[in-house]
């Protein structure tokens, strides 16, 4: 499964930047193709991550530039909080990722996806894995809400996953 989102995302973005060569369009960032995200969310650990915790809530930082007007690509980070439950520590998960989105129309359904590494906090003998996060959602020119699903195969054989809801708030350059 990690192959394929892997493959997937790759693929997309081979396919835009060999049409924009084929039209020899100068990609750079403007004020109408590029913008921050900025925002939070919050989710239920599931698989292994629910044994040793209960909640996570985090911070989710991106950065965006639009291919065309439905294909947007960027990198994204943040960080989510993992509450832990009673026998164990708190601990954290910083993302570092690449990512693409598909926009339907200029507001509405999105659908894309994360794919990047994962880094852990206040975790003994585990310094992360590889990260992945498809997400699907709404939005309009100021606000993006979506349902997200994370996965993080990490060290030792541990795999962090998640179930949530994010929002963010687009900050446009001027």
């Amino acid at each position: 499964m990690k192959k394929l989102f892997l493959i997937l995302g790759i693929g997309l973005l081979s396919l835009q930047t060999a049409k924009a060569q084929d039209q020899e369009i100068e990609i750079k960032p403007t004020p109408g193709n590029s913008w921050f995200k900025l925002g939070l969310t919050a989710g239920v650990p599931v698989g292994d991550a629910n044994d040793v915790a209960s909640f996570n809530a985090g911070l989710d930082v991106r950065a965006q530039y639009m291919v065309n007007p439905n294909f947007a690509i960027g990198i994204a980070s943040g960080y989510n909080h993992y509450f832990a439950k009673d026998d164990f520590d708190d601990f954290g998960m910083i993302p570092l990722a690449g990512y693409v989105r598909y926009y339907f129309t200029p507001s509405g359904l999105f659908f894309g996806g994360d794919v990047g590494y994962g880094f852990l906090t206040n975790v003994d003998n585990n310094s992360g894995g590889l990260y992945l996060s498809p997400q699907i959602g709404y939005h309009n020119d100021d606000w993006n809400i979506y349902g997200y699903y994370q996965h993080s195969n990490t060290e030792n054989d541990f795999k962090l996953q998640s179930v949530g809801l994010g929002v963010t708030y687009n900050i446009r350059f001027k």
